[in-house]
Protein backbone atom coordinates (compact mmCIF):
# COMPACT_ATOMS: atom_id res chain seq x y z
CA UNK A 1 0.00 0.00 0.00
CA UNK A 2 1.12 3.50 -0.76
CA UNK A 3 2.05 5.64 2.20
CA UNK A 4 0.22 8.92 2.66
CA UNK A 5 3.34 10.98 1.85
CA UNK A 6 3.52 9.47 -1.67
CA UNK A 7 -0.22 9.61 -2.29
CA UNK A 8 -0.34 13.07 -3.86
CA UNK A 9 -3.58 12.70 -5.80
CA UNK A 10 -4.63 16.34 -6.04
CA UNK A 11 -2.71 19.53 -6.75
CA UNK A 12 -2.61 22.64 -4.58
CA UNK A 13 -1.86 24.66 -7.73
CA UNK A 14 -5.02 23.41 -9.45
CA UNK A 15 -6.89 24.01 -6.19
CA UNK A 16 -5.79 27.64 -6.07
CA UNK A 17 -6.60 28.16 -9.75
CA UNK A 18 -10.08 26.74 -9.16
CA UNK A 19 -10.36 28.86 -6.01
CA UNK A 20 -10.48 31.90 -8.30
CA UNK A 21 -13.86 30.52 -9.35
CA UNK A 22 -14.47 29.33 -5.79
CA UNK A 23 -17.58 31.41 -5.28
CA UNK A 24 -19.08 28.78 -7.61
CA UNK A 25 -17.61 25.88 -5.58
CA UNK A 26 -15.17 24.65 -8.23
CA UNK A 27 -12.28 23.99 -5.82
CA UNK A 28 -14.60 22.19 -3.40
CA UNK A 29 -15.81 19.83 -6.13
CA UNK A 30 -12.19 19.20 -7.14
CA UNK A 31 -11.25 18.17 -3.61
CA UNK A 32 -14.27 15.87 -3.27
CA UNK A 33 -16.44 18.16 -1.16
CA UNK A 34 -19.60 17.93 -3.24
CA UNK A 35 -22.09 19.06 -0.59
CA UNK A 36 -20.20 22.23 0.28
CA UNK A 37 -19.48 22.70 -3.43
CA UNK A 38 -23.21 22.79 -4.09
CA UNK A 39 -23.68 25.12 -1.11
CA UNK A 40 -20.95 27.45 -2.41
CA UNK A 41 -22.51 27.36 -5.90
CA UNK A 42 -25.96 28.43 -4.69
CA UNK A 43 -24.74 30.99 -2.10
CA UNK A 44 -21.80 32.42 -4.10
CA UNK A 45 -19.26 31.07 -1.64
CA UNK A 46 -21.39 31.85 1.41
CA UNK A 47 -21.71 35.42 0.12
CA UNK A 48 -17.95 35.60 -0.40
CA UNK A 49 -17.02 34.93 3.22
CA UNK A 50 -16.48 31.18 2.79
CA UNK A 51 -14.66 31.85 -0.44
CA UNK A 52 -12.10 34.10 1.31
CA UNK A 53 -11.68 31.63 4.19
CA UNK A 54 -11.06 28.84 1.67
CA UNK A 55 -7.97 30.68 0.45
CA UNK A 56 -6.36 29.54 3.69
CA UNK A 57 -8.03 26.09 3.73
CA UNK A 58 -6.72 24.87 0.36
CA UNK A 59 -3.69 23.07 1.90
CA UNK A 60 -5.91 21.13 4.33
CA UNK A 61 -8.46 20.34 1.61
CA UNK A 62 -5.58 19.03 -0.51
CA UNK A 63 -4.22 16.84 2.31
CA UNK A 64 -7.69 15.46 2.99
CA UNK A 65 -8.20 14.55 -0.68
CA UNK A 66 -4.73 12.95 -0.80
CA UNK A 67 -5.68 10.71 2.14
CA UNK A 68 -9.14 9.88 0.80
CA UNK A 69 -8.41 9.03 -2.82
CA UNK A 70 -6.00 6.46 -4.28
CA UNK A 71 -3.17 7.46 -6.59
CA UNK A 72 -2.61 5.33 -9.65
CA UNK A 73 -2.81 5.13 -13.40
CA UNK A 74 -5.34 7.96 -13.75
CA UNK A 75 -4.50 11.51 -12.72
CA UNK A 76 -7.24 13.40 -10.89
CA UNK A 77 -6.11 16.82 -12.12
CA UNK A 78 -6.02 15.69 -15.76
CA UNK A 79 -9.49 14.17 -15.43
CA UNK A 80 -10.83 17.38 -13.83
CA UNK A 81 -9.31 19.64 -16.46
CA UNK A 82 -10.83 17.49 -19.20
CA UNK A 83 -14.21 17.48 -17.43
CA UNK A 84 -14.30 21.23 -16.83
CA UNK A 85 -13.19 22.31 -20.29
CA UNK A 86 -14.39 19.45 -22.51
CA UNK A 87 -17.00 17.70 -20.36
CA UNK A 88 -19.94 17.85 -22.78
CA UNK A 89 -17.70 16.20 -25.39
CA UNK A 90 -16.95 13.27 -23.06
CA UNK A 91 -13.17 13.60 -23.36
CA UNK A 92 -12.75 12.87 -19.62
CA UNK A 93 -14.64 9.61 -20.19
CA UNK A 94 -12.30 8.63 -23.03
CA UNK A 95 -9.38 9.41 -20.70
CA UNK A 96 -10.80 6.97 -18.13
CA UNK A 97 -11.19 4.26 -20.76
CA UNK A 98 -14.99 4.56 -20.81
CA UNK A 99 -15.20 4.59 -24.59
CA UNK A 100 -18.91 3.83 -25.01
CA UNK A 101 -20.08 6.56 -22.64
CA UNK A 102 -17.45 8.87 -24.15
CA UNK A 103 -19.03 8.38 -27.57
CA UNK A 104 -22.50 8.81 -26.05
CA UNK A 105 -21.45 12.11 -24.42
CA UNK A 106 -19.82 13.23 -27.67
CA UNK A 107 -23.03 12.64 -29.63
CA UNK A 108 -25.43 14.07 -27.02
CA UNK A 109 -23.51 17.00 -25.53
CA UNK A 110 -22.82 15.17 -22.29
CA UNK A 111 -26.37 13.75 -22.31
CA UNK A 112 -27.66 17.31 -22.67
CA UNK A 113 -25.58 18.44 -19.68
CA UNK A 114 -27.13 16.06 -17.15
CA UNK A 115 -24.29 13.54 -17.51
CA UNK A 116 -21.78 16.34 -17.22
CA UNK A 117 -23.36 17.47 -13.93
CA UNK A 118 -23.39 13.88 -12.67
CA UNK A 119 -19.68 13.61 -13.44
CA UNK A 120 -19.03 16.91 -11.68
CA UNK A 121 -20.39 15.29 -8.52
CA UNK A 122 -18.78 11.87 -8.95
CA UNK A 123 -15.50 12.27 -10.88
CA UNK A 124 -13.21 11.80 -7.87
CA UNK A 125 -15.00 8.57 -7.00
CA UNK A 126 -14.81 7.35 -10.58
CA UNK A 127 -11.06 7.97 -10.81
CA UNK A 128 -10.51 6.50 -7.33
CA UNK A 129 -12.36 3.32 -8.30
CA UNK A 130 -10.28 2.92 -11.47
CA UNK A 131 -7.02 3.56 -9.60
CA UNK A 132 -7.88 1.00 -6.91
CA UNK A 133 -8.91 -1.50 -9.59
CA UNK A 134 -5.58 -1.21 -11.42
CA UNK A 135 -3.32 -1.09 -8.33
Amino acid sequence: MMNAMNNDTHSKTIGYILWIFGFMGAHRFYYGRQITGILWFFTLGLLGIGWIIDLFLIPSLDRSADRRYAAGRYDYSAAWILLVFLGPLGIHRFYQGKILTGILYLLTGGLLGVGWLYDLLTLNGQVDELNRQFN
